[in-house]
């Protein structure tokens, strides 16, 4: 087991085990998460007889970067896991700091038919240690804070529900990487069952869906997950999400050539999601050698977003970045995989 992957209540619950002190759970916490040591032989104010248990209970090794690419205020950095595995996380530098897009899955099992994570199946979850260590080795690397986390990278997050869960609590601890609630996203494509437990956890964390079309017709065509959870039910629990958070809700809308983006659709998101407190996020597409799909122009994006705000939607376009290297998501793994 990997050290990173203990929340701070199970740091403490271990520390009891072993007939020690509760509060060296914060000592411990404090040395990972804001010394950044990079080894227990490090800690001063623990005794070297806890720390030789603590070793042969829990590793403190790091991921593996294996590559690294960089264009205009965005790097997309490679790792490698301990099982021979890949996963990917992107640094975006904007004017209010740092973002990082980190990935909950290796693969993904949801099927979007314009995603190139979706292209590989689902290998398996990623372990909460192995979503920490992506900003921790990015923020080694940078030599920079990251302030805002967006988990958003390779796979579906609620699909790896409790490890998420854990992620979040340790990335905004105080003790931790004290990143604050109100700068941590969190994606879905609509699980319906885990927006409503997630609207229970009791914090400040925001919410985004992925939702890439105004119709349960042409949601049904790429996004499969529309078969198990239709827009009508989404709907719902995002207005039960909505009046039990009081949390502004991101919806994310990929412009696909042809497919998504006529006048027509933008009326129909428009009614759509007019009763929420929301803002609909428009992103141009990335495209990939593997996927037939093409970015809406610049002309219809434009078009598209005319309608939303004529018709008091707030809708921002996403600022493009990685234009010249693989900037789709799950394209680096891929070209790594396809070797």
């Amino acid at each position: 087991m990997n050290i990173y992957g203990l929340t701070i209540e199970e740091m403490e619950e271990y520390f009891l085990s072993l007939g020690s002190k509760a509060f060296h759970a914060k000592q411990l916490f404090s040395w990972l998460y804001e010394s950044r040591i990079e080894g227990y032989e490090e800690i001063t104010n623990i005794k070297k007889e806890l720390l030789d248990v603590i070793s042969k209970d829990y590793s403190i090794d790091r991921l593996k970067i294996v590559s690294v690419e960089k264009d205009v205020d965005v790097c997309k950095y490679l790792f490698e896991l301990f099982d021979g595995e890949h996963i990917e996380a992107v640094l975006m530098k904007h004017d209010y700091g740092n973002s990082i897009c980190v990935s909950s899955q290796v693969g993904c099992n949801m099927g979007c038919k314009f995603c190139e994570s979706g292209r590989r199946k689902k290998v398996r979850n990623l372990e909460t240690y192995e979503m920490v260590l992506q900003i921790l080795m990015i923020e080694k690397e940078l030599g920079e804070r990251i302030s805002h986390v967006v988990v958003m990278g390779i796979g579906e997050p609620f699909d790896n529900y409790d490890n998420l869960v854990k992620f979040l609590k340790i990335i905004n601890h105080p003790k931790g990487l004290a990143i604050g609630a109100r700068h941590i996203t969190v994606s879905t494509c609509g699980i319906i069952p885990k927006i409503r437990e997630f609207s229970n956890l009791g914090l400040q964390f925001n919410l985004a869906i992925s939702l890439h079309a105004p119709n349960n017709e042409l949601r049904n065509q790429i996004m499969p997950i529309n078969k198990v959870y239709p827009l009508n039910d989404l709907m719902k629990v995002l207005m039960e999400y909505y009046n039990n958070t009081n949390r502004r809700i991101t919806f994310e809308y990929i412009l696909l050539a042809g497919i998504n983006d006529s006048e027509e659709n933008a009326l129909e998101l428009s009614k759509l999601v007019k009763n929420l407190n929301c803002y609909v996020n428009l992103i141009p597409y990335n495209e990939t050698n593997n996927l037939n799909f093409k970015r809406s122009s610049t002309i219809q994006i434009m078009k598209f977003y005319d309608i939303l705000k004529k018709n008091g939607i707030s809708v921002t376009i996403r600022k493009e970045f990685g234009g010249n290297i693989s900037a789709a998501c799950g394209q680096l793994r891929s070209k790594k995989e396809d070797v």
